[in-house]
């Protein structure tokens, strides 16, 4: 004799596994690059790479406008990589926001870094391991981020493992993320930066996204150049960071929409 709700559980797991895989239901991850604005050359090169990449682009550098034109012409999604204060009292780069600021001066670097980079949809955080705990300069800068573009995106970069970046940005109704996967923690490995993006893979069919930040090293680019045209014959979608974001609230509410309401959660437990 079956056990009563044990058909309708055999139900929600078919629906939960069924669309998920199948068509826009793919698994699907976004991959984004840091640190552009330096090299013209490096900018090419990232920018030339096939699918959705994602372009972060440092403020206030010689080649930072040149840089966000060039991803915007190929295709690519620009994003304000802005500077902020590191533990280790690293150099962040001008333009940067330190814990001594006062909030008329840190909303002040947010607006110029944003002037500074043209074609911007979202940011994300350079450095900032130290700036990542303060709440209330990150409560200025998220703040004036939403003021800029209501529209704009954070991407927590988890520089530090008690970050407050997303957490702020979501309160202050920015439409937020954070980063599952280094690719290139060791610049010049190229085996290591393979291994990354297996497991960026792995995870993205676990949990069916994930988004991954790597640099414009030669090693990195050069193992995305090989693995990127191969991710949609292994059932992978790459997106832009800002479809990403549009395509996890999708599944987040699909998700929601098979939860029984608590009265039909009861009806399905046996009963005593």
């Amino acid at each position: 004799m079956r056990t009563p709700g044990l058909s309708a559980l055999a139900l929600c797991l078919c629906l939960f596994t069924g669309p998920l895989w199948a068509g826009e239901r793919l698994p699907f991850i976004a991959i984004i690059i840091d640190d552009l604005g330096n090299d013209l050359r490096e900018a090419r090169r990232t920018t030339s790479l096939p699918g959705a990449v994602t372009c972060a682009v440092l403020p206030h550098l010689r080649f930072s406008a040149a840089s966000a034109d060039l991803a915007h012409q190929r295709g690519k999604e620009v994003m304000l990589h802005l500077p902020m204060e590191a533990d280790n009292g690293n150099d962040p780069g001008p333009g940067a926001i330190f814990h001594h600021l006062d909030e008329e001066e840190t909303r002040l670097r947010v607006r110029r870094a944003l002037d500074s980079v043209p074609h911007v949809r979202g940011a994300n955080n350079h450095m900032g391991s130290r700036l990542s705990r303060e709440y209330h300069h990150l409560a200025w800068v998220m703040s004036e981020l939403r003021a800029h573009d209501p529209a704009l995106y954070y991407v927590d970069s988890r520089t530090h493992v008690e970050t407050l970046g997303r957490h702020v940005a979501e309160w202050v109704r920015l439409n937020a993320t954070q980063r599952d996967v280094f690719l290139d923690s060791r610049p010049h490995d190229a085996e290591f930066v393979r291994m990354q993006m297996e497991h960026l893979i792995r995870l993205a069919r676990t949990q069916g996204h994930a988004l991954a930040i790597g640099h414009p090293y030669p090693a990195t680019l050069q193992v995305l150049e090989d693995m990127l045209p191969t991710l949609a014959s292994r059932g992978i979608r790459l997106l832009s960071v800002s479809e990403y974001l549009k395509q996890k609230e999708e599944v987040r509410q699909w998700h929601a929409s098979l939860s029984p309401s608590p009265t039909a959660a009861r009806n399905l437990k046996p009963s005593p």
